[in-house]
């Protein structure tokens, strides 16, 4: 059996579904929040950083109203949402402020991480958390979402956090002890897998069943999630919630659960994802100091070495970075409007409030947004 992927993932998102955040509906599980929050502070007293990904506002809200069958009605979950999430991040703050962690609470759609200045904006906030030592507390915006918008389970939004932040690993806590090639309630000859490489299409064909009464995923979502965090080089571990010190041991690299691994690498996943995925909008010319700093030093793009904006572009577009013989060294997202490039083009980042009335990011695009051609 191979080692834990956990073992050298320094970022790492991990998901917890609602039956086991909310005890199979029976109300927020104080004790299993507390042991996760635990095991995420010991994450991070290793040097690791976290993001917690937690269903159960709707079960919660469920159980705080009275309900006992999840409705269907769209307006009469984001009711229980409302309801349920107050409860919901409020045990998980309290229980990381007793591991002496920071916790913030993140709500988000779809919509945020398909348009892409909101998609920047998301990133540029969960990396700061993470800078200050904040552990993000992500659950879907179930108040505000409809059938067009939602993600429709939060497997599928730990896979897009994952592809968000470029992590290295995404731990799916669920109620099973990890996938089987037949449901091992139905079939006795169930063999269980170990590991596998994600996206394997015999993989879509074990994993059948809708899943629980109060969640809306099933083995299906995860298999599925697994693929979609792969595509930005994240393996994914898909165990029981309820081990003993799941995540510690798993960090150890002790092999549980089921381990769905990314073929590609990281890095290289991320620069054919920037080279490929998205189409240029704009580009900038720079002069030879920053082409030095871009290529050579692996330097993040300062506006002060900027000496040409070309194209109509928005914050979060990605532009091309060309030298000025006007050959491509680079590709990324910009922080900044081609009319904002425009201003601060030649100007030190201390200009930018004066030049622009406000400052976002002191870099026209960072490093982790921008691969070299």
């Amino acid at each position: 059996m191979s080692v834990s992927v956990l073992k050298d993932a320094r970022r790492i998102v991990v998901k917890v579904g609602s039956s086991l955040v909310t005890n199979e509906g029976r109300g927020v599980d104080a004790e299993a929040i507390g042991n996760w929050c635990h095991q995420l502070a010991g994450l991070a007293a290793q040097g690791r950083e976290v993001i917690m990904v937690s269903s159960g506002a709707i079960a919660e809200g469920m159980k705080r109203l009275g309900w006992t069958t999840r409705p269907k009605e769209v307006h009469e979950l984001q009711a229980a949402a409302a309801v349920g999430q107050m409860g919901l991040v409020q045990m998980y703050e309290t229980k990381l402020r007793e591991q002496g962690m920071g916790s913030a609470q993140v709500l988000l759609t779809h919509a945020d991480l398909a348009d892409r200045e909101r998609y920047l904006n998301a990133r540029s906030t969960l990396l700061t958390l993470l800078a200050h030592k904040v552990i993000p507390v992500i659950n879907e915006n179930d108040t505000v979402v409809n059938d067009e918008i939602k993600f429709g389970d939060n497997d599928t939004l730990g896979a897009l956090v994952a592809n968000l932040v470029e992590a290295d690993a995404l731990v799916i806590l669920t109620d099973q002890r990890g996938l089987y090639s037949a449901d091992p309630r139905k079939d006795p000859n169930a063999r269980f897998i170990h590991e596998a490489v994600a996206g394997t299409p015999e993989l879509e064909q074990m994993a059948g069943g809708a899943g629980s009464s109060l969640g809306r995923g099933g083995m299906i979502t995860k298999i599925l999630a697994a693929k979609r965090a792969a595509g930005s080089g994240a393996s994914t571990v898909i165990v029981w919630g309820r081990e003993p010190d799941v995540l510690l041991r798993l960090a150890a690299g002790e092999a549980l659960g089921t381990a769905l691994t990314a073929s590609t690498q990281k890095m290289a996943a991320r620069k054919q994802w920037m080279a490929d995925h998205l189409q240029m909008r704009g580009a900038v010319r720079v002069d030879a100091g920053a082409v030095a700093k871009v290529k050579l030093e692996g330097k993040s793009l300062l506006s002060v070495g900027v000496i040409d904006v070309q194209g109509e572009f928005h914050r979060g577009d990605v532009i091309a970075v060309r030298d000025e013989a006007g050959q491509e060294l680079a590709r990324g997202l910009t922080n900044y409007s081609s009319y904002e490039a425009r201003l601060i083009a030649r100007k030190a980042s201390s200009e930018f409030e004066r030049l622009l009335g406000y400052t976002a990011e002191p870099e026209l695009i960072h490093r982790d947004n921008m691969v070299l051609a």
